[in-house]
């Protein structure tokens, strides 16, 4: 494993060497808290809980992750450096495996950021931090998800602005499919396919986490889930880094 760090360390040096990183970190942060505070109603529910906050964090991710991660492979096919970056003495899934934990890392970095949410919500009331910790897993767990969405799809084209629309054209189909409006729509129309709509909504596993309730089949989904992305990530990898 230890070509694989030394690529994401690489990796996360290089968000950090442009404002892209800091640029990604501020908008999370001020929409996150406005989301909560605002919409989220979080002074006026008279909960201490961060139930607003785990409802708003995957649609935040769903255009802030693939911000990120349009740039992962696309960027290395348009400047030709693939074939240099494959030629190093590491495995092709060592280089796949190390961008994505790279990103993700990044991504745990903005979620550790929210720690003022925690603060406050202690100051205000006594929850379960048990709960909340619960939580910040599953928002860690769906960044993992779409984070492998977008890396795989970084690498089917060298157009940024592609990979970026296709990751949120798909991203947005998992975590839309177990939303009342599609479940109701399924009901009537194709009544089969409701319990496959919430079987893989991303939305609807982070539901668990948020109330604190972590489950293998949870688990078993999101590691099926990003396994099976990263492994079409090294697959499409493997038959353009000569394109």
């Amino acid at each position: 494993m230890g070509a694989t760090f030394t690529v994401a360390r690489r990796e996360l040096a290089g968000y950090f060497a442009t404002p892209v990183a800091y640029v990604f970190i501020v908008i999370f942060l001020v929409m996150s808290g406005a989301l909560t505070f605002t919409l989220g109603n979080f002074f006026t529910r008279g909960t201490a809980d961060l139930s607003p906050f785990f409802n708003f964090v995957p649609w935040l991710f769903l255009f802030l992750v693939p911000a990120l991660t349009m740039r992962l492979w696309a960027e290395e096919r348009r400047l030709g450096t693939i074939e240099l970056l494959l030629t190093l003495p590491l495995a092709q899934w060592q280089a796949v495996l190390g961008k994505f934990l790279a990103a993700w890392a990044f991504c745990a970095i903005a979620l550790v950021l929210t720690f003022p949410l925690v603060i406050t919500v202690n100051y205000l009331g006594n929850p379960d931090n048990g709960v909340i910790a619960a939580g910040y897993a599953g928002c860690l767990l769906v960044a993992g998800a779409f984070l492998a969405v977008g890396a795989a799809i970084s690498a089917l084209t060298k157009n940024q602005v592609i990979a970026f629309v296709l990751t949120v054209a798909v991203c947005f189909l998992f975590t839309a499919a177990g939303s009342p409006v599609v479940t109701e729509f399924l009901s009537v129309r194709l009544p089969v396919l409701v319990e496959i709509a919430r079987g893989i909504s991303i939305t609807e596993r982070l539901g668990g986490f948020s109330r604190g309730v972590v489950t293998l089949r949870d688990l078993v989904f999101f590691a099926s889930f990003i396994g099976f992305w990263l492994f079409a990530n090294a697959v499409v990898v493997d038959h353009r880094k000569a394109d």
